[in-house]
């Protein structure tokens, strides 16, 4: 059995594995390139896995994260009794299962929160955050007084449903894109492939909001693993932005992680982005931080 089966076969085993990691997720975007997987095992115990995409450029291989795929990278299974020197000689051993390349660029799930034994390997590392809310308990008591006004004023105007279709969706998504003056960075038929993938696996919802016209606003995609509700993707008409429906999707996702998918913790994905950084904190919501790590030479 080779290396990439025994993965598959754990990976159905492990319910709290994160979203991006699943062999079927993936599958789905592994475009332009193959996905793997290293694992350390123990008797037949799992005890650390590292997934990753290789891609090639002028011929050369890299290591790179796919579209749609936030994290990748060393992930151990939740051991409260794991000795940290333990940690990192799995680490170190994941490491060493990686194909020779010349370059290789991750951002690591927020779990894996001691890069040292890579530092030792010679990457280097940048601190990034994503910016999470705790589901449990009042949480819109955490919105701002402007959050609440521009969230209300929305109400009165737009209705939000989950009708919609992936075309729309994948127009909006495309026009927000635009509104930047870029084109989206991957095809329609690879976002239609993932979330086709995330539907087939009951991972994701899709909201929409509209108009009396009947127009559309504003579209999101809402996924789930276990542990977290993600939100995202995310689109708007440029010309109807100043509606406020953007927010209010927001919050209906965020009602949606809470009632009806039961989880503790909603993530907003990011972003870096100082205009997008601030909604995020209107919401109540705390950074996380996660490593990015590099190591090669390249563009």
């Amino acid at each position: 059995m080779s290396q990439l089966e025994r993965y598959r076969n754990w990976a159905a085993t492990v319910p709290e594995l994160p979203l991006c990691f699943q062999p079927w997720y993936l599958d789905a975007v592994a475009e332009g390139g193959v996905w793997d997987a290293a694992l350390v095992e123990s008797n037949g115990i799992v005890l650390g896995v590292w997934p990753y995409f290789l891609k090639r450029k002028f011929g050369l291989p890299y290591i790179t994260m796919p579209h749609f795929v936030k994290w990748m990278g060393p992930w151990l299974p939740p051991d409260p009794v794991r000795r940290l020197g333990d940690a990192y000689e799995i680490v170190e051993k994941l490491r060493l299962q990686l194909p020779k390349t010349f370059r290789i660029s991750i951002d690591c799930h927020p779990d894996f929160q001691n890069w040292l034994p890579l530092h030792w390997a010679g990457f280097r590392q940048t601190t990034r955050y994503t910016y999470t809310l705790n589901l449990s308990g009042d949480y819109e008591a955490g919105f701002n007084r402007n959050m609440r006004r521009n969230i209300k004023k929305a109400e009165a105007e737009l209705e939000v449903d989950v009708e919609g279709t992936l075309e729309e969706f994948y127009r909006l998504n495309r026009l927000s894109f635009q509104r930047q003056g870029k084109e989206p960075p991957f095809s329609r038929a690879l976002l239609e492939r993932h979330i086709h993938s995330l539907q087939d696996h009951q991972a994701v919802q899709l909201f929409f909001a509209r108009d009396e016209q009947g127009r559309l606003h504003s579209a999101a995609a809402l996924t789930r693993d276990a542990g977290r509700a993600y939100y995202h993707l995310s689109g708007d008409d440029p010309d109807l932005r100043n509606s406020g429906a953007g927010i209010l999707l927001v919050k209906h996702a965020m009602h949606w992680a809470s009632q009806e998918l039961q989880v503790p913790v909603f993530d907003f994905e990011g972003s870096m982005l100082p205009a997008v950084e601030a909604i995020r904190r209107q919401f109540g919501a705390s950074p996380l931080p996660y490593h990015r790590v590099w190591k090669g030479w390249g563009w």
